[in-house]
């Protein structure tokens, strides 16, 4: 698919970029990436970030200081809006300047998300994230550090440093290109995927320590309830990476994780081996992701929420 960025924003004076609600590495990389690209080569046009909650240890990548966290009313609508790494389902607070706007774009990697929300819908779910499909749809000649220090964040964030199986060799190569930009790539991969907070391995030591194992121990769960987090002081950017460590666990086919938002109402995110599909599990309780790494909110119970789950999970381990 030919599909030129800075073509599809000819003649715009004011964009807009946002990505999913509880924004992860990929969505905020994407977003600030995407917008030093058409600030660089678009001079003069206003481009916003509208997100929520981004979490601190992106503050290293530009623009991350002028996010817009609000969602403040605006008085004209954008010429153009971006929706990057989700569908319009979930933009969240963000649906009001996509609504308006003159004209809408959506870029995603999710197979889950099957692009007829914009007028204009990138949706490429052999891609390892939305920052490399940006990448791939973007003149590399038109990049500079700051881009490529960005999109390799995205690429680190969302295949676990290179570890996961969407990883294809052109991710590599995508992101062999990016490092000729110069940046310190260690100490971008140690501060966006290893570094936690004190309060973040406080709270992933309480999720390993009260983890169960089950389905002849091939599967595990753990959970954090409203008075838990309220106790620890926790907000959902400090569940980053609970899941991941679940599921590195040996002999684990499916992780779960999962946090109450509401009464007898959790948000749920799924990993798994090569074994078990869990976007095609997700995506039957109204949510989707990648093969290996998905997530959905569910009702009821977290025993009804993980017996649900076990269904399906039993269906594709047999």
């Amino acid at each position: 698919m030919i599909f030129d960025i800075l073509k599809e924003c000819e003649g715009a004076e004011r964009i807009g970029i946002s990505g999913h609600i509880r924004p992860d590495g990929d969505a905020i990389s994407s977003c600030l990436a995407l917008r030093r690209y058409l600030m660089v080569n678009m001079p003069g046009v206003r481009v916003d970030v509208n997100l929520e909650y981004p979490p601190s240890i992106f503050s290293d990548l530009w623009g991350y200081e002028d996010i817009i966290q609000g969602f403040p009313d605006v008085e004209e609508p954008y010429d153009v809006y971006f929706a990057l790494d989700c569908n319009y389902d979930r933009l969240g607070d963000a649906q009001k300047y996509f609504d308006k706007a003159k004209k809408t774009i959506n870029i995603d990697h999710h197979v889950s998300n099957k692009g007829c929300c914009a007028d204009v819908n990138v949706i490429e779910p052999e891609i390892s994230a939305t920052a490399e499909l940006l990448c791939k749809h973007m003149d590399k000649d038109k990049l500079d550090k700051e881009i490529a220090m960005a999109l390799y964040a995205g690429m680190v964030t969302d295949t676990g440093v290179f570890q996961y199986s969407c990883t294809s060799p052109d991710t590599m190569r995508r992101a062999a290109d990016l490092l000729e930009y110069g940046f310190d790539f260690s100490k971008l991969i140690k501060r966006v995927f290893f570094e936690k907070t004190y309060l973040q391995s406080q709270i992933m030591g309480r999720c390993l320590m009260e983890s169960v194992r089950f389905m002849d121990e091939r599967c595990i769960v753990s959970v954090i309830d409203t008075k838990t987090a309220d106790f620890y002081g926790v907000k959902p950017k400090d569940y980053e990476g609970i899941v991941s460590q679940l599921n590195n666990i040996r002999g684990i086919d499916v992780a779960i994780f999962m946090y109450q938002v509401a009464p007898q109402e959790f948000k749920v995110s799924l990993r798994s081996s090569e074994k078990v599909n869990v976007a095609k599990i997700a995506m039957q309780f109204g949510g989707g992701g990648h093969d290996r790494a998905a997530g959905c909110n569910m009702k009821g119970t977290f025993h009804d929420c993980v017996n649900n789950l076990s269904d399906k999970i039993a269906e594709q381990l047999g």
